[in-house]
């Protein structure tokens, strides 16, 4: 437990990085017309000559950044679009990504930011679900456009940048020919801080995505948000690795900095050997995180600049409590904060005091206020749980229980491109007749000094003999044993057994010894959370933002017949792991072996 005074310097904390981010959110309120083409052109006429965008090859200026976006806008307006038009963008992190979407932003065009992962069905389908009237590919894409156009029954116009796509007209050579005066508000009048700025597409591990909405409202709280906890000024440098077509590089990364008058070095992919040696290049004093990115830095070889750089602050959110403290010790990062929130949610925790493994604290009253709330839920069903009363209940100090956050005009749920997956996000009558709430489908706990945790994903959660078990906490002892890079844990459906079985699967390296996990999951690890099973990988799947597809893996489940990979056993009566053969399969799947 926190000592009260403790306490008091982190909500003292907390408003203080409230009070810095209200005013510029404030010019946003619901309603009026603002938006975020007006923030960033008065942001090119105070920082005209400051950099605003640089990568390796290239520099753009606030001015040119303005100038650029107002030869997009121009073009948009001559292909007829306007208020309430999608443009698709399917565009690899260069500086020419935040120019297109702005110059679109200032005739009040939505573009579509697609992942860059995808191609053939699930890139169509989220052409598809936006409505984009055009496509603007980059050329190292055009395999991805290919073979999604392949499989679209309307296909959308496509215009090329930096280089030919077959079939697509030259983006650059038209953008040559525009003008780059001043657009005027003229341009986008009418366009509301309510008004879709983006579709930003969910992340999820399987299925198709979906297109969640994001407007100008939202953008300018998070990136003023992004600004205020990271202290940001006009002379840092925000050095971005991590997808622009997500929230945590386009929106809190990249926003933050253009808000503060920064610089946004922006890098093509996170890279390893590429890292130190970029922060140094750029001068980089603030970088974007996910958890998995600081464990690959952790999990690398020394580096001659990994403590001889001028960062003083990383923000983001997924970082364990495992590689939290050796991170920042090993890499002499000042501070971490750490936050939670989702593209599509309208819950956000900040931790603003650097407390290892929590995602940030919110006093009762505070809590109450915004209407923040964990819920008890049954994890088999993923239900919440209801009294007598038919009203939900909140989960105790120390209980797991799954985020909500109460809907209102000013902190809403703005909900995605399809109105039935928006309203099964929603829960109502949650504490009294009518009230509605947002679902994140994330399990999270609080101490008695109100730190909140996250806990796992809801679906990540599985029960096996009558225990809730988190991967992400099994996921945690498995990553301190010898030798194991990286792992994921899941639940897979054992015949003749109720609930899921915990299977892990492994990428490993030198030192790696079976028993040793075996004897280190024993200690650290209830039985009942132990992983039965094991998959060795070369290398795990992981999505653009470093997320594990666990779905696949627990669809494979652990049959040697159809898993080419080496498969092990956790012997009951050995105590250790054990090869996973056709023989010893069919003694599991008979119910030969007590599990």
């Amino acid at each position: 437990m926190s000592r009260p005074h403790e306490r008091v310097v982190s909500d003292l904390r907390l408003v203080g990085t409230l009070g810095r981010a209200l005013p510029g959110m404030a010019r946003a309120w619901p309603g009026r017309e603002y938006s975020v083409a007006d923030v960033l052109e008065a942001q090119a006429a105070r920082h005209a000559d400051r950099v605003a965008l640089l990568s390796n090859d290239e520099v753009i200026t606030y001015r040119e950044l303005d100038r650029r976006s107002n030869q997009v806008g121009r073009w948009a307006q001559d292909q007829g679009l306007g208020q309430g038009d999608v443009v698709g963008l399917l565009m690899g992190n260069r500086p020419d990504y935040a120019v297109h979407w702005l110059g679109l932003a200032k005739v009040g065009v939505t573009t579509a930011l697609l992942n860059t992962n995808l191609g053939g069905r699930s890139l169509a389908h989220s052409i598809t679900v936006a409505n984009a009237q055009r496509v603007i590919v980059d050329a190292a894409l055009a395999d991805n456009w290919t073979s999604a156009a392949a499989t679209l029954d309307e296909v959308p116009a496509a215009w090329a940048s930096r280089g030919a796509v077959a079939g697509a007209e030259d983006l650059d050579a038209a953008l040559s020919e525009e003008a780059s005066a001043h657009l005027g508000r003229r341009a986008r009048r009418g366009l509301r801080t309510t008004d879709r700025l983006f579709y930003i597409y969910t992340s999820g591990t399987t299925g198709l995505p979906k297109a969640a909405n994001f407007s100008h409202q939202r953008f300018i709280g998070a990136a003023e948000g992004a600004k205020a906890i990271t202290r940001m000024g006009s002379g840092d440098r925000m050095y971005i690795s991590l997808p622009l077509y997500h929230t945590a590089g386009g929106v809190m990364a990249l926003g933050g900095a253009l808000m503060a008058g920064a610089a946004a070095v922006i890098a093509p992919r996170f890279s390893v050997s590429r890292f130190w040696d970029d922060c140094m290049r750029h001068d980089v004093t603030a970088f974007q995180y996910i958890g998995e990115l600081c464990r690959y830095l952790l999990h690398s070889p020394p580096h001659p600049h990994e403590r001889d750089h001028g960062i003083r602050v990383c923000l983001g959110n997924g970082l364990r409590p495992e590689v939290w403290a050796p991170f920042q010790e090993r890499f002499a990062i000042p501070r971490i904060v750490e936050f939670y929130s989702a593209t599509e949610g309208n819950v956000t925790l900040l931790n603003v005091d650097n407390r290892v493994g929590s995602v940030g604290r919110m006093p009762p009253a505070m809590r109450r206020g915004i209407g923040m709330h964990l819920l008890q839920v049954d994890i088999e069903s993923e239900d919440v749980v209801r009294g007598p009363d038919g009203f939900c209940r909140e989960a105790a100090v120390g209980e797991v229980g799954e985020a909500v956050g109460r809907i209102t005009r000013t902190v809403p749920f703005e909900g995605y491109s399809d109105a039935e997956a928006t309203e099964a996000k929603v829960l109502r009558n949650v504490f009294r007749k009518g009230d509605a709430y947002f679902r994140t489908g994330d399990l999270l706990r609080r101490d008695g000094d109100h730190y909140f945790y996250f806990v796992d994903r809801m679906g990540d959660t599985f029960r096996w003999k009558g225990e809730n078990v988190a991967t992400s906490e099994v996921g945690e002892v498995i990553h301190g044993c010898p030798g194991v890079r990286e792992a994921t844990v899941y639940g897979v459906a054992v015949p003749g057994t109720d609930g899921r079985a915990g299977m892990a699967a492994l990428a490993v390296g030198d030192g790696f010894d079976l028993d040793d996990m075996a004897a280190i999951v024993a200690e650290q690890l209830a039985p009942y959370a132990r992983p039965m099973f094991l998959r060795i990988q070369p290398e795990l799947d992981i999505t653009g933002t470093f997320k594990h597809r666990k779905v696949e893996l627990a669809a494979d489940g652990f049959d040697p017949a159809d898993v080419t990979d080496p498969l092990y056993f956790f012997d009951p009566d050995q105590h250790r792991y054990v090869v996973l053969d056709e023989a010893l399969h069919r003694r599991v799947m008979d119910g030969d072996i007590r599990l």
